[in-house]
């Protein structure tokens, strides 16, 4: 067996914890089978539908079990969705060879993303020049929060303004923020308190916007 060190192991914990909360909010479902995390809402804004491989995948024939059941439950969907798998997880050997066997199994890969863990010891008030900061707490928040992420992310914008709608999750437990540049949302993030630690999600920055320090600020903020 290959070794999977303990920043991995925590960063699956608490990606599959945050997805439950978001799919549980709009009554999706959240499920455990070997190997698998099943957080999906079957909503039109893809990043609620997710599969989240939680096991060590030691050969080809892991991989290959794996791709297949994802293919196989995302086909049984209405809605398409990403299968998250952390490269720690994939022993070496067959690392090089995922997309192939991704391809056989009929999925692609969308983007990659990198986790990120960190103390942050500055408790001074989050501040930049040309940004003022408001917390998620209406409707309007809500929209303009999930405008922002699809355009970020190239997704519709209307599929997002209904998965975030009403949502009590993001009004109530999430930590989120909307930077503003005059009247203009500009950028967001928020943070959730899951397993006793802040994970960041869905932060998102306008693209004309990017490379002046927006980002930082509000992800500090949140």
């Amino acid at each position: 067996m290959f070794p999977i060190d303990s920043d991995t192991c925590e960063s699956i914990s608490q990606l599959a914890a945050m997805w439950a909360k978001l799919v549980a909010d709009v009554g999706g479902t959240v499920a455990e089978e070997p190997g698998l995390a099943i957080r999906w809402a079957d909503s039109p804004f893809v990043f609620y539908n997710a599969l989240v491989a939680t096991g060590p995948l030691k050969d080809e024939e892991q991989t290959r079990n794996l791709l297949a059941r994802s293919a196989e439950f995302m086909q049984s969907c209405t809605q398409p969705g990403c299968l998250w798998l952390f490269d720690d997880l994939i022993s070496p050997d067959v690392r090089n060879d995922l997309p192939r066997l991704a391809q056989e199994e009929g999925l692609e890969s969308t983007f990659q993303c990198w986790g990120m863990s960190g103390e942050i010891f500055d408790r001074r008030e989050p501040h930049h020049p040309l940004l003022r900061f408001e917390r998620v707490a209406s409707e309007k928040h809500l929209e303009e929060y999930a405008r922002l992420n699809a355009r970020a992310y190239g997704l519709p914008e209307e599929r997002a303004v209904v998965a975030f709608r009403a949502s009590r999750l993001w009004l109530d437990e999430i930590f989120a923020y909307v930077a503003y540049e005059g009247l203009d949302p500009v950028a967001c993030a928020g943070a959730c308190v899951v397993d006793g630690r802040l994970f960041l999600i869905l932060v998102a920055t306008e693209s004309t916007h990017r490379r002046r320090g927006f980002g930082e600020a509000v992800t500090l903020k949140a």
